[in-house]
């Protein structure tokens, strides 16, 4: 959640990988891609576009 606190833009999943210092593999993105969506389900974080995503605005 510090990612998307300190981002000033919609963040991508491998945007939120380098951010947290993990390893560019596409399956650590497509894990972290898959986190991001649930957060975005549950309300804890907006998708603005497909792939694109942000904390939501109050």
């Amino acid at each position: 959640m510090a990612v998307f606190a300190a981002a000033d833009a919609p963040l991508r999943a491998r945007a939120v990988c380098e951010a947290m210092d993990l390893e560019i593999a596409l399956s650590d993105v497509n894990n972290v891609r898959l986190k991001i969506k649930r957060l975005a389900e549950r309300g804890i974080l907006a998708e603005t576009e497909q792939g694109l995503f942000t904390l939501p605005r109050p």
